[in-house]
């Protein structure tokens, strides 16, 4: 077996160095002719890796009929085609854990850039506006409470820091977590209603589509804040909109979007919202462990010993 890997797009640059230094590599986003290399390659790689923006669908998984493994830089798998994956006979690694910690952090950064409006201040201070007078007051964390769309890895830390901060906690997600004590909504929409601040900290993917739809964002209402760390296909993007410039949503502190990079314009003027490009688990350290465990399961597989990180 050659350590030939199929490189769908580039990767963090530590990580693409290690990448170059342990395996044959054939970097399809490079290719002058996708179809070329990918016809010439077919017959032979075992192996791929991928990433969230590049993924890999099911046809072309189905032109690689020795593909056994696929290693794929994220946590969340939503540019995979998993399913197919599983038919073909090919398991996916992703990279859970590592970047946890930072994600969750992004989510309350931007809950509190939300609710005491950081960046509107920061845009006060430096229009000279604060010369002329005092900024309007914002609403606060304290006394508040906070449901978590999501109670994985991520929501669980999530929970943990708004509990820090003096938040009230429950939770919505399709099953119920038997080893937490926070009160649990089957029902998004219930959830919404009965807290003041939401974040959707679930998975990408078909299952959770529009899962914070109109709705959720409206029983949410004119004081709520809803945060999005996950995917940015799991909210209602144009309700949301709509939402926020009639009044009807309170703000949004958001580090994903359903076209991105390309962002609402909207979003643009807002005070009561907080934008992020997609920056959660972007902190060195985190995406050099990432990129860790991308590289680990290859040597794995290749060494026939058990992945570190199936899906």
């Amino acid at each position: 077996m050659t350590n030939e890997v199929l490189q769908m797009g580039p990767m963090y640059p530590p990580t693409q160095k290690q990448m170059d230094e342990s395996f044959q590599l054939h970097k399809l986003w490079l290719a002058p002719d996708r179809e070329v290399m990918l016809k010439d390659v077919a017959g032979h790689i075992t192996a791929v890796a991928t990433s969230g923006r590049a993924g890999i669908d099911a046809a072309t998984i189905a032109r690689l009929p020795k593909l056994r493994i696929i290693s794929h830089f994220g946590v969340g798998v939503d540019t995979v085609d998993t399913v197919a994956a599983k038919q073909h006979g090919a398991t996916v690694t992703n990279t859970p854990d590592v970047l946890t910690e930072d994600v969750a952090d992004i989510a309350i950064a931007l809950l509190l850039a939300a609710v005491r409006k950081i960046p509107a201040g920061d845009r006060f201070v430096r229009e000279g506006r604060w010369l002329k007078a005092p900024m309007p007051l914002t609403d606060t964390m304290q006394g508040k409470s906070l449901g978590v769309v999501g109670m994985g890895r991520i929501g669980r830390a999530i929970a943990k820091r708004g509990e820090a901060f003096n938040l009230k906690i429950s939770y919505q997600g399709p099953n119920r977590k038997n080893d937490v004590t926070w009160p649990y909504y089957k029902d998004p929409v219930e959830l919404a209603k009965n807290v003041d601040f939401l974040v959707a900290a679930c998975p990408g993917g078909d299952s959770t589509q529009g899962l914070v739809s109109r709705a959720v964002l409206e029983a949410l209402g004119p004081t709520g804040v809803f945060v999005n760390i996950s995917r940015g296909s799991v909210a209602d993007e144009p309700a949301m909109v709509e939402l926020l410039k009639a009044g009807k949503l309170g703000g949004a502190g958001l580090d994903v979007f359903a076209d991105e990079p390309i962002v609402p314009e909207d979003f643009f003027t807002m005070d009561n919202v907080a934008l992020a490009p997609h920056v959660g688990s972007a902190t060195h350290p985190t995406r050099a462990a990432m990129g860790q465990l991308v590289v680990d399961n290859l040597k794995a597989y290749f060494a026939g010993k058990p992945l570190l990180t199936p899906y």
